[in-house]
């Protein structure tokens, strides 16, 4: 019997792409599925969280999680990552720093600080292993044939690294992490650049065009206009042009 994406708790954004909202932090995880092969974009808040999305994940695609893309490195959208060994992992070039001591101690902090158990992330913390493969500038992610995604490393911004994903298709879908918010105003945290950020989203809109489906890090799906509109506000918030 054929499982859908919505029975797993999936939405179907375009073919062969969905997301998931989470509970908790409204972190959304994004999936996209090819020949043999799925990346998972974003891996949830605790070990338990990504082992729930990896086992629905598999049940949709009938295989394993093969790749994953951490879109930044918040305790929300990496926590979870211990669950896919073996998948070929995926982050922006410079996000090794914040798996050296000070870094997780910082994410441990963040994480209990927004309500995640001490205990939970203790056991994230010490499960962490950084991406093998870092993105400096962009990288074509071959999936199989007539699937191949764009990792694109667009930051600074919402912090000193952050990666999209850029699936073609009609429509095209961008994976934006927290550079896109929708569900509340944008976050920036001690790490967030500022100054930096509305050129990311200038560098995000390039890529996606006027008719792609915008994916935020928290929130339903957007359009352009609305990812133009929150770049402004973050240019005059921030008092950047």
């Amino acid at each position: 019997m054929t499982v859908t994406w919505e029975e797993l708790g999936w939405e179907r954004v375009a073919a062969g792409v969905g997301r998931r909202r989470l509970p908790g932090w409204d972190c959304t995880a994004g999936l996209v599925l090819g020949e043999g092969t799925a990346l998972l974009v974003d891996a949830g808040s605790s070990p338990a969280e990504g082992a729930r999305l990896r086992l629905s994940a598999e049940a949709l695609t009938g295989h394993d999680v093969t790749h994953l893309a951490l879109t930044h490195p918040h305790f929300d959208h990496v926590f979870g990552s211990s669950a896919f060994a073996g998948a070929e992992v995926y982050g922006a070039v410079g996000i090794d720093a914040v798996y050296g001591p000070h870094g997780r101690a910082e994410l441990r902090a963040d994480a209990v600080r927004h309500g995640l158990d001490a205990r939970v992330a203790d056991e994230a913390v010490s499960a962490l292993t950084p991406p093998r493969h870092h993105v400096s500038g962009e990288w074509t992610l071959d999936l199989g044939p007539a699937r191949q995604v764009l990792l694109a490393n667009v930051g600074p911004g919402h912090t000193a690294h952050d990666l999209v994903v850029l699936v073609p298709g009609t429509p095209e879908v961008v994976f934006c992490g927290d550079l896109v918010e929708e569900s509340g105003e944008p976050q920036a945290g001690p790490d967030a650049v500022p100054s930096r950020w509305p050129d990311a989203l200038d560098r995000l809109l390039a890529l996606g065009g006027e008719d792609a489906l915008y994916v935020p890090g928290h929130g339903a799906v957007v359009d352009a206009a609305f990812v133009r509109r929150q770049r402004d506000a973050l240019a005059a918030r921030f008092g950047v042009s």
